[in-house]
């Protein structure tokens, strides 16, 4: 039997929860094949988890109960009284070294109300593991490559947005003159650069244009 150490949860206790179904698939996705992911609800210990990922490694699925190593990590977060993650290796019944996180979901009132476990199993091949992090590995070739901008500020952001804009457009010879103010607007609008506050001034004064000409482009655009 599970020790007793249910609680009930309120209504933005179960949103919180909810909401973390997308963190954990995302997870998934960007962590790959070698590592489980498991969302434990504090609600009901015997079936505490409600999200599995990967869940092949160990034979988990939703509905699965809390293991007896989370609910040590538990009572050892509470009595220390400092909600913060556990990162520890671990073994299965088979032997295998796994790399395990044990992270608090923490709800109303400050209280524990689940769990997000990450374990990395380490007898994937070096091939697989290789694979989900290098894009010249055949299993990424699909997957999209981009260049994020690390700016320290939304000043620096909006700036290097409309250098990198501007570049492209004044050396495309098919865009006339006349309209390489406009298309650079256009695309900083796909780029959602103008969700920013005080980006319009930013950028009309980067581009030594009135901000009314951005406004115009702006509004044509978005009709």
């Amino acid at each position: 039997m599970i020790p007793n150490k249910e609680i009930i949860l309120t209504k933005s206790d179960k949103l919180i929860l909810q909401a973390m179904r997308t963190v954990v698939h995302g997870l998934g996705v960007y962590l790959g094949e070698g590592c489980e992911i498991i969302l434990h609800s504090l609600e009901d210990l015997e079936s505490s988890a409600i999200e599995v990922i990967h869940g092949h490694h160990s034979g988990r699925k939703a509905g699965a109960a809390i293991t007896n190593l989370a609910l040590k990590m538990l009572e050892d977060i509470e009595r220390s009284g400092e909600k913060k993650t556990l990162a520890y290796f671990n073994h299965n019944k088979d032997g295998i070294t796994i790399k395990s996180a044990t992270i608090p979901i923490i709800g109303e009132q400050d209280r524990i109300i689940g769990l997000l476990c990450l374990n990395f199993y380490t007898d994937i091949s070096l091939c697989q593991f290789i694979s989900t992090f290098l894009p010249m590995a055949p299993q990424n070739q699909d997957t999209p490559h981009m260049i994020e901008s690390f700016a320290q500020d939304v000043d620096e952001l909006i700036a290097e947005a409309v250098s990198e804009i501007l570049a492209e457009v004044m050396n495309d010879p098919e865009i006339t003159a006349i309209n390489k103010n406009k298309e650079i607007v256009i695309r900083l609008e796909e780029k959602g650069i103008f969700n920013i506050k005080d980006a319009v001034v930013k950028v009309a004064d980067q581009l030594e244009i009135s901000k009314n000409t951005v406004y115009m482009h702006l509004r044509n655009l978005r009709k």
